[in-house]
């Protein structure tokens, strides 16, 4: 048996049971809170607020935007697991979250049991950028600096075992270089010291970084992904210079175990139509975000794709919180 055909089963047999399956017609009989694991301004809580007023307009009941940062987002889904699993309290499930924090600590929560997937939200990529004090205007300029003094390049990133870390992590293995990570508690405080020149280089989530790059704050080294970002085409990706590299990101919305099926498929219906809206959509591209709605199923076996690729690269890094 899968993984996530026992978790799927499990799922099942609490919904028998579960005494919130009684209450699924009245859903939502109060304000609906979106947990989100990041602080504000990081591409996290950005992505939650674009998407936060069309689902409350579908849902007919207001979606609180609840920002509960640390631990790379493992604090938010600790908190989510105790929650009520009655549809009220929903939270970002994430890479960082549900594949690789579990990987490298001990957490409060099992990533398939733990959690009823309603769906997947968005796909981005990670951008490589530097303060523009920085020497290096390319991949192959940014490469040589680490390669001229290893170890000692600070790079910044969201968190220990965020995208961004592994991102880097990933780089080194296939080049060779060594870096110094430097973790922040979320994308916005170390945007924030990256713009005042207290950290030369960022593994940043895209939309992040993209306001900064346009207006020259910041200078944009390479996106992470397989394709150059619509929002950014002049900037190169890394595998045009570093063959074979890719390194993306995602966020989907989960709920708490037990959440009854009525109640999970009325969300994922909502959440669909709030990430196929033309409004959210040109909200999304504009910061280098792709819509990649996905049925609830299809989210549990990205998961489980997604912690099969990445786990040996963490056991490889000896990543550490």
């Amino acid at each position: 048996m899968t993984h996530r055909t026992l978790a799927l089963s499990l799922f099942a047999l609490t919904l028998v049971s579960s005494p919130y399956a009684l209450a699924a017609d009245d859903y939502p009989s109060r304000p609906v809170r979106m947990i989100v694991g990041f602080p504000p301004g990081g591409a996290t809580d950005l992505v939650a607020r674009f998407v936060q007023p069309k689902m409350s307009e579908l849902l007919g009941k207001q979606v609180v935007v609840d920002n509960r940062p640390g631990a790379n987002g493992v604090i938010s889904l600790e908190m989510l697991a105790r929650a009520q699993p009655d549809g009220h309290t929903v939270g970002f499930g994430h890479i960082g979250g549900l594949v690789i924090s579990p990987a490298i600590q001990k957490v409060a929560y099992d990533p398939l049991k733990s959690f009823t997937p309603i769906g997947l939200m968005v796909t981005l990529q990670n951008i490589i950028i530097v303060h523009p004090s920085v020497n290096a205007k390319s991949v192959s300029d940014f490469l040589g600096m680490a390669k001229a003094q290893p170890g000692k390049l600070n790079y910044a990133s969201s968190g220990v075992g965020s995208p961004g870390h592994l991102a880097a992590e990933l780089l080194e293995a296939m080049t060779g270089v060594t870096m110094n990570h430097v973790p922040y508690k979320g994308g916005g405080p170390a945007i924030t010291d990256l713009l005042a020149g207290h950290i030369p280089s960022f593994f940043a989530v895209i939309s992040t970084a993209v306001p900064h790059v346009l207006s020259g704050r910041a200078r944009a080294i390479a996106v992470t992904g397989d394709k150059r970002a619509g929002a950014l085409p002049d900037v190169p990706t890394l595998g045009e210079t570093v063959r074979g590299y890719s390194a993306t990101n995602w966020y989907g919305l989960v709920a708490p175990a037990g959440t009854p099926k009525p109640i999970v498929d009325r969300i994922h219906r909502e959440l669909t139509a709030a990430l196929q809206s033309p409004e959210v959509i040109k909200q999304l591209n504009s910061r280098g975000i792709d819509s990649t709605p996905s049925s609830p199923a299809e989210y549990a076996d990205f998961i489980v794709a997604e912690a099969k690729k990445w786990h040996p690269i963490i056991r490889k890094a000896n990543i550490k919180p």
